[in-house]
């Protein structure tokens, strides 16, 4: 699978199996969201992988009851530091730490995928719960989460908006 078809063709996941994810397709993961770009190459973000079914459980609850997320054998959370993102010039983005954990894990996403395992964006949760959770204390903060397992059943494709509602050529219309 090449990286376009990958993009094509993913979907977000929310039932999973509870089989192992092999050590040598999770190294390539975590190289994968380690060589994401970052503003600055400053890297302002911290990838806690949570495995402890317990722990996972606990999760879910603090994410508003999406129990699929501790179906999957891992989940990944991405903190950001506020402190160390780069902070120059930019116009409307004030904190450069969530653009750039959003890269880091859209990596994952894709690079999972590539590997037949899903993954589920995950920004509805108690951000002060997960964080108590997890340890994460400033400056830096909770971004996102994913559960990333093999799919028990894949979304059907829900379809884009058409290029010409989204597209503009040198003047926003």
């Amino acid at each position: 699978m090449n990286v376009l078809e990958a993009i094509l063709t993913r979907r977000s996941v929310r039932a999973y199996k509870p089989d192992p994810i092999p050590p040598d397709i999770w190294a390539d993961l975590l190289k994968a969201m380690q060589q994401a770009p970052s503003a600055s190459n400053r890297q302002p973000w911290k990838f806690i992988i949570v495995d402890d079914p317990a722990l996972k459980e606990k999760l879910a609850d603090a994410s508003f009851s999406q129990k699929f997320i501790a179906q999957a054998p891992r989940v990944v959370v991405i903190a950001g530091n506020r402190l160390d993102a780069w902070r120059g010039k930019g116009g409307f983005v004030q904190h450069w730490e969530i653009v750039d954990c959003a890269i880091a894990m859209d990596h994952l996403t894709l690079a999972a995928w590539e590997r037949g395992l899903g993954t589920c964006w995950i920004a509805a949760y108690d951000a002060a719960k997960v964080e108590e959770l997890l340890g994460i204390r400033e400056p830096w903060h909770l971004v996102v989460l994913s559960p990333v397992g093999w799919p028990a059943e894949v979304s059907p494709y829900r379809g884009r908006k058409p290029l010409d509602e989204i597209v503009a050529y040198n003047k926003f219309r």
